[in-house]
């Protein structure tokens, strides 16, 4: 589903990430680990398309993002779902509104997308706060509007930047069950996490990275 063959990053005569080779089956939950500025943040937007690499390859369900195309890559993009640690919601907008937004602009009929969105809600148990704004939510339920948000479309996969970076212990878990039934449908789960909490309480994949090279 995501491999990735000798890629290096650098942001001018920064070195974000080394010679990095990774393999990411389809239907896997892999979490990515490491100290804050170990390059967790460029791997994920390099895999979801949003910075190219400066050498290696890079390939998404068969697909290399070195030579799409960018018309062919919005599209592409548009199967994978991404959740921010900020969660990066329209605090103008309802909930509904931020959650249907996302199949909108992708051109579905209004009723379509208006039966997805409180399919969605519905699924992250938010049916009841479809009409509340994004300030008048906890952080747990706003980043449960997140990744409804970004699971609308039904994406191949999902990536997660430090979901529960801002979440207590409890919330946590609720979040990371959230995570774990996405999975179980079928979706490649992808989450950057420096929390111990987490890393020490999972059977799943981690790949931990240090300076931008893979170090375990």
């Amino acid at each position: 589903m995501i491999q990735l063959f000798h890629v290096t990053k650098r942001f001018g005569a920064n070195v974000a990430l080394q010679d990095i080779s990774l393999r990411i089956r389809r239907g896997e939950f892999v979490f990515i680990s490491g100290p804050s500025g170990a390059g967790k943040t460029t791997l994920l937007r390099l895999m979801f398309g949003a910075e190219r690499p400066s050498e290696g390859q890079i390939l998404i369900d068969g697909i290399n993002l070195n030579r799409i195309r960018r018309v062919k890559l919005d599209m592409l993009r548009r199967r994978i779902g991404f959740v921010f640690q900020d969660f990066k919601l329209l605090n103008r907008k309802t909930v509904f509104q931020n959650v249907a937004l996302a199949s909108e602009v992708l051109g579905e009929r209004q009723s379509i997308t208006r039966k997805k969105a409180h399919q969605i809600l519905r699924a992250v148990g938010l049916s009841s706060k479809e009409q509340a704004y994004p300030l008048q939510l906890s952080g747990g339920e706003q980043q449960r509007v997140a990744i409804a948000r970004a699971m609308i479309n039904n994406p191949l996969i999902l990536f997660a930047d430090e979901p529960t970076g801002n979440l207590d212990p409890e919330i946590t878990k609720e979040i990371m069950i959230l995570f774990r039934s996405i999975n179980l449908r079928g979706t490649t789960v992808v989450i950057a996490t420096h929390s111990r909490d987490l890393l020490e309480n999972t059977d799943q994949r981690i790949v931990t990275l240090n300076r931008g090279q893979i170090v375990s």
